[in-house]
């Protein structure tokens, strides 16, 4: 069977963007109908439409994690504050793999935007850059921390 982590790479080398690629990979079992899925992390392919801020991938984790195990009620601070410990895990759980959690510190490049012109999907582009790995790091981490926190384990989904 195969992996979240080898699903999102393989979208990623179709030639979606970081975000889009772990997110639909996740899209059925977190209830997202892939347009949805598709729609929702478009904005986020390169740390933020090539911002270079937040890695897209982990954007999507932290969306996944916001429809698996998000809270409703902002009144509700516990939950709340559970949620962001799970935040922090999912994320810290990236930057001690790969170092950040930032794109520009991930690929190696200055601070501020890129140009907002997407980049051509090469045979070049994919040597140069770690984002198939990072793509398929993010899906693999989020795989592991939903194997062994189920829902309702803590979250509100269900209510």
């Amino acid at each position: 069977m195969e992996s979240h982590g080898q699903r999102a790479k393989a979208y990623f080398l179709e030639g979606y963007n970081c975000a889009q690629s772990v997110l639909l990979a996740f899209a059925d079992e977190l209830g997202l109908e892939r347009d949805t899925a598709l729609l929702l992390t478009a904005s986020f392919g390169g740390g933020m439409g090539r911002l270079r801020e937040v890695c897209g991938t982990v954007s999507a984790i932290l969306m996944a994690a916001g429809l698996r195990y998000g809270y409703r009620d902002p009144k509700d601070l516990a939950g709340k504050r559970a949620h962001y410990q799970r935040v922090q895990e999912l994320a810290g759980a990236f930057r001690e793999k790969n170092g950040s959690i930032v794109c520009r510190e991930l690929l190696g490049l200055p601070a501020g935007p890129d140009r907002p012109e997407p980049a051509k999907r090469t045979p070049d582009y994919y040597k140069k850059r770690p984002c198939p790995d990072l793509v398929r790091d993010a899906a693999d981490i989020l795989e592991a921390y939903m194997r062994t926190h189920p829902v309702g384990d803590g979250d509100n989904r269900e209510k």
